[in-house]
């Protein structure tokens, strides 16, 4: 509870996954990869109920194993390639028995955010901040990229104003991370999203960045961790 408010925990897991499959329960450095989040997420200080949404029985039992509540499979179609993460959010809302003030929703496939992170999120919030999103600095500044023509020229790659600067003098860029999305539910329904005038930036740093969509991001993953270990 934050300020005598509830926090709901989503973390949505279907079965289904063509680049990597069966990501979600992997076997990263000794545990499933869900596992990870829900770990963290039941050790911050704010959160009051941690849920994983999926349509898998094997995704369900493990996360039961970890401390997550399965009240229920998510059905087929809302377990689709195109199925968004709002719908899957507004139909967990819709069929708890319990009301929240806040939701967070929590990606598996970002196993290196932490607890800290989660509630130095849920500290932003006020009056003035009714929803936060989790962002990281880019690996390298856009104003060194562009688009490239047929014949492949780099004549107009760079904009000229930027030509023999050093990339430490540039101004730096930010990027959706996935990690952490939370936003009032009241704020949720009224932009149908974490998106709007009182929502506000949680900077991460790029370890806790990483966000396995492939097989290299889960090696890098498992490196990161056996030496945090060691």
């Amino acid at each position: 509870m934050y300020k005598n408010k509830k926090i709901l925990a989503i973390i949505p897991a279907r079965a289904g996954s063509k680049r990597l499959p069966n990501k979600n329960i992997l076997n990263l450095a000794g545990k499933p990869l869900i596992a990870w989040t829900i770990e963290e997420a039941k050790k911050s200080k704010y959160i009051d109920k941690v849920v994983v949404s999926t349509d898998s029985e094997q995704i369900a039992e493990i996360s039961k194993q970890y401390g997550a509540d399965i009240p229920f499979l998510r059905p087929a179609e809302l377990a689709q390639d195109t199925t968004s993460s709002i719908d899957v959010i507004k139909y967990c809302l819709e069929n708890l028995d319990e009301n929240f003030d806040y939701l967070i929703l929590l990606q598996p496939t970002s196993p290196l955010r932490t607890a800290k992170d989660i509630d130095k999120g849920i500290d932003m919030l006020d009056n003035n901040t009714l929803a936060v999103v989790s962002v990281c600095e880019t690996e390298h500044s856009l104003l060194w990229s562009n688009t490239l023509p047929d014949d492949l020229s780099m004549k107009n790659f760079l904009r000229p104003e930027i030509k023999n600067k050093r990339s430490q003098d540039l101004p730096k860029y930010y990027r959706l991370n996935g990690a952490i999305f939370l936003a009032e539910i009241k704020y949720f329904y009224q932009h149908n999203g974490f998106y709007g005038d009182e929502t506000k930036a949680l900077i991460m740093n790029k370890e806790h960045s990483i966000d396995i969509d492939t097989e290299f991001d889960f090696l890098i993953c498992s490196y990161i961790l056996k030496q945090n270990r060691n």
